[in-house]
């Protein structure tokens, strides 16, 4: 067999796993649209649900994620950005770093009711937080932290060395050097990680489980428990309770994720525009 034929035969498997993969996922996506969208009203956006999630809507279902999610961002965006400039921009390759790499590695391999687990005992049991909004942000934030940590880091090495020379040459500091010129250039890497952990948030359902509560109710601060979409959308399936709410649910959660995603790639693609 010559060179050509093997390149033709990889280029057809490389295709052909290619669009399993893009039809697996329309299959998918498409059947839980077909069978949810009918159910998305205006009351069902608009109602509180009642009789365990059977009638009403899912308002303060929809508010319990994005107080949840947001929590979580909020809180690992910073952390998370900081950590990965000091491994890439101030840490030299010592056996204390690369165990720290190592480790957060691992945080992103480890399951998700691991996290709920110790969210539980930590924050709700031993800090006192109860089941809470403040609960499972902060178990979300460990959980996304590596995803973001590794995302900037990457991008913060795709800078190339001559910007920091240039910049450091003109007079500038390490720090003005960091902020002024390299966090501008990989801002868009920095938005992906972003996306990454904000969608393991908004579809996470065991660690949220044991840390939140579950309430159906509308939270009104940051120490009421509340119930998020995929947690809801699990008890509604689990329960059999109701499976024109189950699909509206699914239908509804992946409607959100897309716009979210299409919203940040749209302001990514800007953003290097400017750049």
């Amino acid at each position: 067999m010559n060179k050509k034929s093997k390149n033709a035969i990889f280029y057809a498997i490389i295709v052909s796993l290619s669009a399993l993969a893009l039809i697996s996922l329309i299959l998918i996506v498409g059947f839980i649209l077909i069978k949810g969208l009918p159910g998305i009203t205006t009351e069902f956006l608009s109602q509180s649900p009642s009789k365990m999630g059977k009638e009403g809507g899912i308002l303060p279902i929809i508010i319990g994620t994005l107080y949840v999610t947001l929590v979580a961002l909020v809180i690992a965006t910073p952390i998370g950005v900081a950590a990965a400039i000091y491994f890439n921009e101030y840490s030299k390759d010592t056996r204390s770093v690369r165990m720290i790499r190592f480790f957060t590695e691992v945080l992103a391999g480890i399951p998700s009711i691991i996290f709920g687990l110790f969210g539980f005992a930590f924050f709700v049991v031993f800090m006192g937080l109860g089941w809470s909004v403040l609960s499972g942000g902060l178990t979300l934030t460990i959980m996304i932290l590596p995803t973001l940590i590794r995302a900037t880091e990457e991008s913060l090495k795709t800078v190339p060395m001559s910007y920091r020379e240039g910049s450091l040459s003109l007079g500038a500091t390490k720090w003005q050097t960091i902020v002024k010129v390299i966090l501008p250039c990989c801002k868009s890497g920095v938005l992906t990680g972003l996306i990454l952990g904000m969608g393991r948030a908004i579809g996470e359902t065991a660690a949220v489980m044991l840390t939140i509560g579950g309430s159906m109710r509308m939270a009104e601060s940051l120490l009421d428990p509340t119930r998020t979409m995929a947690l809801h959308l699990y008890m509604l399936a689990s329960e059999g309770i109701s499976e024109e709410k189950t699909y509206a649910t699914a239908a509804l959660l992946i409607i959100i994720v897309l716009i979210i995603n299409t919203i940040a790639n749209e302001i990514s693609r800007r953003m290097i525009k400017l750049s």
